[in-house]
């Protein structure tokens, strides 16, 4: 993966589309991640806004996503438990369930060729669908270049 090129499709999609009110997400992680790979090998953060994530703590939804144990248990991102409520062929979606905000908070977390894409939104099912909208244009965006 060619990384001046994910560095640039980060930094203008990031600066469109998360943190600032109006923005379809509150935060987004990219996270390096290759289910084929050795098993020691850890996934690592490469980009990041939004969230100030811990790796170790990360490090417990990518043994959640790999051990796929998406309708089992739940998983954590900060501080915000994470039960999944919908699983489709690249990307699940997930509602937090520890949240204090009234219409709520929600996950899309999306894997691609070589990264896992962890959107966090605020709101329930219209933000649910801007946070999708934004997520599928990263990855649009980012296989572009293995076109």
């Amino acid at each position: 993966m060619d990384w001046a090129f994910v560095h640039k499709v980060w930094d203008k999609w990031a600066s469109n589309n998360v943190g600032s009110s109006g923005e379809p997400l509150k935060a987004a992680l990219l996270i390096n991640y290759d289910p084929t790979g050795p098993s020691r090998l850890l996934s690592t953060i490469a980009e990041q806004e939004g969230i100030k994530a811990n790796p170790i703590e990360l490090s417990q939804l990518v043994d959640f996503i790999k051990c796929n144990k998406l309708q089992t248990e739940s998983f954590i991102i900060g501080t915000n438990q994470y039960v999944v409520t919908s699983i489709h062929e690249n990307w699940f979606c997930a509602r937090c369930m520890n949240t204090a905000k009234r219409a709520g908070e929600g996950a899309i977390i999306m894997q691609t060729a070589a990264f896992l894409l962890v959107a966090l939104y605020d709101g329930s099912i219209g933000p649910a669908s801007r946070a999708m909208m934004a997520v599928d244009q990263f990855a649009w965006q980012l296989g572009r270049r293995n076109l």
